[in-house]
C-alpha cells in the first residue's frame, strides 16, 4: 500500500436503478434496497443516474422520495438530472419536497446541454417550444434562484375563505440552494460551476479541453473549479468494482465487463472529444494504490463510486460491502455508524 494523503472524508455511490421492463416494480425494489444497505454500512451517500427513455430510473425524485421513509441518515442525491428534460420551477418544488421529507438529506445533482436524441424526442418533450427553448446554464441559475426562495410569481396573499397563495416555492427548504451539484464535463462547466458558488461532480466521462490523459485532465477541471470556489464541495466519480468477497462467476463477469469498455478509453471520442475513465477493478489494496496514482482522487477528499450498469442485485450487494469494509478504510475513509 502507497501511504496516503489526506484521509477521504465521504464515501457515496451511485446508481442507474436497472429495471426490467416487463417487471419495473422490483429493479425499483432492489434499488431501495441497495440505498437501505448502503446506509447500514455506513456510507455517506447514495445516489441516482437519471435515465430517460431507457431500462433506468426516470424519475429519481420519486424513488428518492421513498427512499426517505426507509433511511434516516444517509445523504441523499441526483446525479445528474438533464434539466433540458425538466422545467425548474416545477422541479424545484418536487426538490424542495423531498428535502423536507428526508430532512434536509437531498444533494440535487444537474446538468444543461441539449437532451439526447434531440431530434428524436423534441416534438414529444416540446411541441410548441422546440425552437426557442433555452439550455444553457441560466436554466440552472433559475432552478437555483427558485429554490433559494426568489420569487416565483408576483401574487401573494389570501384568496377566497381558506386559500392562501405564496410568491415563492413551496414548501420552502432552507439550505437546499446550498446543496445543489453541477455535474460537469468541461473546463468551462468546472469554472461557471465556481463562480455560482455550486458544488461540483466530476464523473468518469470529460472532454478532452486541455489533454488527452483522463486524470491529468480531471485534475485540472477541479483545480479551475477550486480556484473559482475555495470553499465549494467537489466529488469525483469512477466505476469501481472491488473483489474482495466476489466469488469466481463474479470475478469473471465483472473482469469480462471491464474488458469490453476498456477500448473506448484509449483516445477521445467522436466531434466533442470525449475521454472515459478506465474502470477499477481488483482487490481493494490494489484500487487503493491506483487511485492513490490518479491525479484527479488527489484532487478531491469526496468520492461516489459508481455501480456498473448491468449487473445483479447480489453482485451490487458484495461491491458495496467490499468497498465499505474494505476499499474505504484503505483509503483513510471510516464507515458512519
Amino acid at each position: 500500500m502507497p501511504l496516503p494523503g489526506v484521509p477521504l472524508e465521504k464515501l457515496g455511490f451511485l446508481t442507474i436503478g436497472l429495471f426490467d421492463g416487463d417487471d419495473p416494480g422490483a429493479g425499483h425494489e432492489s434499488t431501495l434496497q441497495v440505498i437501505e444497505l448502503g446506509e447500514r454500512l455506513g456510507f455517506d451517500s447514495a445516489w441516482l443516474r437519471h435515465r430517460h427513455l431507457q431500462y433506468g430510473i426516470s424519475s429519481p425524485v420519486a424513488v428518492l422520495a421513498a427512499a426517505t421513509q426507509r433511511t434516516s441518515r444517509i445523504s441523499l442525491g441526483t446525479a445528474v438530472t438533464p434539466l433540458a428534460w425538466e422545467n425548474p420551477l416545477r422541479l424545484a418544488e418536487d426538490l424542495a419536497t423531498v428535502d423536507v421529507l428526508s430532512g434536509g438529506r437531498l444533494n440535487p445533482g444537474v446538468s444543461v446541454g441539449q437532451p439526447m436524441h434531440w431530434d428524436d424526442v423534441k416534438a414529444a418533450l416540446y411541441p410548441d417550444t422546440a425552437d426557442v427553448e433555452d439550455f444553457s446554464y441560466e436554466r440552472v441559475a433559475r432552478l437555483r434562484r427558485l429554490i433559494a426562495g426568489e420569487p416565483a410569481s408576483s401574487f401573494r396573499g389570501k384568496e377566497g375563505v381558506v386559500e392562501e397563495w405564496s410568491d415563492r416555492v413551496q414548501p420552502h427548504a432552507p439550505g437546499l440552494a446550498d446543496r445543489l451539484w453541477y455535474g460537469g464535463a468541461s473546463l468551462k462547466s468546472a469554472q461557471w460551476a465556481g463562480e455560482q458558488g455550486m458544488n461540483f461532480l466530476t464523473s468518469s466521462v470529460l472532454k478532452a479541453d486541455t489533454d488527452e490523459d483522463f486524470a491529468t485532465q480531471q485534475a485540472t477541471q477541479v483545480q479551475a473549479f477550486k480556484a473559482a470556489n475555495p470553499a465549494g464541495r467537489v466529488s469525483q466519480g469512477l466505476v469501481v468494482i472491488p473483489t474482495d468477497s466476489a466469488s469466481d462467476a463474479q470475478r469473471e463477469k465483472y473482469q469480462a465487463y471491464v474488458d469490453a469498455r476498456t477500448p473506448r478509453t484509449t483516445s477521445p471520442q467522436g466531434p466533442a472529444r470525449m475521454m472515459f475513465a478506465v474502470d477499477l477493478i481488483g482487490t481493494s489494496e490494489q484500487i487503493a494504490e491506483r487511485l492513490y496514482a490518479h491525479a484527479g482522487f488527489r484532487e478531491v477528499s469526496e468520492v461516489v463510486f459508481a455501480l456498473p450498469f448491468s449487473f445483479e442485485h447480489e453482485d451490487y450487494v458484495q461491491i458495496l460491502t467490499d468497498t465499505a469494509q474494505h476499499l474505504g478504510p484503505a483509503l483513510g475513509w471510516s464507515p458512519t455508524a
